[in-house]
């Protein structure tokens, strides 16, 4: 039995921090051979987003073997060249000038194999005016134009809780890998796929870009309210806030059938969305009196029975003790060699008949620099020459 369905594939991962990382840890947890190459010990600080051994680069970097390597050194440009003639997919987001310098760029390694697929995640994009500058999630983010539209209204730029913009490009180069690899199929080559901080968080906009796009309209905050769909919110109850989400009128139909809230109903202010839209804040206010009435727990219960959607706004911890989030398995054990069994996040898609695998904890650094080398050819005493001279 193999580990997953992409267990033919060699992937060399030259990636750091978050972006490159999210897109090779796709691979990895679909069993694809991820050699992790990084720098030997004492060379340079290791710039890889945190920590060895705390939790987000255990859940960065499961499932992978470690390979030092110090590609500033023409030997170790070498090695990685032996490796790339029997690799699938490379996979880096160092600064767009960095590869060539190193002489590792796409160009010069399809040279080697013209059946590489070589994925380049940047801050900005490969090449423009602004390529050369370095990347960052809430630069992009900014940029991307999310920060325009998180918040409350008026209350100035807010950047999203998360690393929208790295987790993005990873997702979508781990798209890019994938479609290149089905296109090799049928050409029998390789390709340089690409993607960039800013052209993802650009993309996930989605409707926000669109409705620039199409209809010239700049969007703005709106805070917790959706930004066309009203009501669509956080609301309060006697002990908290829940989520509701009524747009379309039939769910407004049925939210105020539920709530007893006729009065609402027949309100021509409220009378469609785009009356809703233009009176939101007097809605919220008056629909607000309502859920008031009830505890979180019991609106919920009410609302779900009428299939109104709405939900709790849980904190990290209380989402994870929650029945249907322990169903789906989104938390997953991983057997750490110290800590015992540790949670990591699983992937967030299953596959009925190649599920995914979270197996192998994250390598210490160079644990497989010796039976990598040892597969290329060389022996131990070459391999100890190489360590004593840091060039693995």
């Amino acid at each position: 039995m193999t580990r997953g369905a992409l267990a033919r594939f060699k992937v060399l991962d030259l990636t750091r921090v978050r972006a490159g990382p999210t897109c090779v840890r796709h691979l990895a947890d679909w069993g694809a051979d991820v050699i992790k190459v990084e720098m030997p010990p004492g060379v340079a600080d290791s710039d890889m987003g945190g920590p060895r051994h705390g939790p987000d680069f255990w859940n960065l970097h499961r499932n992978k073997r470690s390979l030092t390597l110090n590609l500033k050194e023409p030997e170790a440009v070498e090695i990685f060249k032996r490796l790339v003639a029997q690799t699938d997919v490379v996979v880096e987001n160092y600064r767009p000038d960095v590869k060539h310098r190193l002489g590792i760029d796409y160009e010069t390694l399809s040279k080697i194999n013209k059946r590489l697929i070589y994925a380049s995640i940047s801050g900005f994009g490969q090449d423009g005016p602004k390529a050369l500058l370095p990347g960052f999630d809430q630069v992009a983010q900014g940029m991307g134009g999310l920060m325009s539209i998180t918040g409350l209204p008026g209350q100035g730029p807010v950047r999203a809780g998360i690393p929208i913009a790295d987790l993005s490009a990873g997702n979508y180069a781990a798209m890019g890998i994938l479609i290149a690899l089905l296109e090799r199929e049928v050409s029998g080559e390789g390709q340089w796929v690409q993607t960039s901080l800013l052209q993802a968080q650009i993309a996930m906009l989605d409707f926000q870009a669109a409705r620039w796009l199409v209809a010239g309209e700049v969007p703005k905050q709106a805070g917790n309210d959706h930004p066309t769909g009203i009501p669509t919110g956080v609301f309060p109850t006697s002990d908290g806030n829940i989520n509701i989400a009524s747009a379309g009128q039939h769910i407004w139909k049925r939210l105020c059938e539920c709530m007893d809230a006729k009065a609402l109903l027949d309100n021509p202010d409220y009378a469609n969305a785009e009356a809703r839209s233009k009176n939101r804040a007097k809605l919220n206010a008056e629909l607000s009196t309502y859920t008031k009435k009830f505890t979180s727990a019991a609106l919920i219960d009410k609302l779900s029975a009428a299939s109104v959607p709405c939900g709790p706004i849980y904190d990290i911890g209380e989402m994870f003790s929650d029945p249907q989030v322990q169903h789906v398995k989104i938390a997953t054990p991983l057997k750490h060699p110290t800590r015992g069994d540790v949670n990591v996040v699983n992937q967030a898609m299953s596959l009925s008949r190649t599920p995914s695998v979270v197996d192998r904890p994250t390598a210490e650094q160079g644990a497989h620099t010796d039976e990598i080398l040892r597969g290329l050819g060389y022996d131990q005493a070459k391999i100890a020459d190489f360590r004593a001279r840091k060039v693995v």
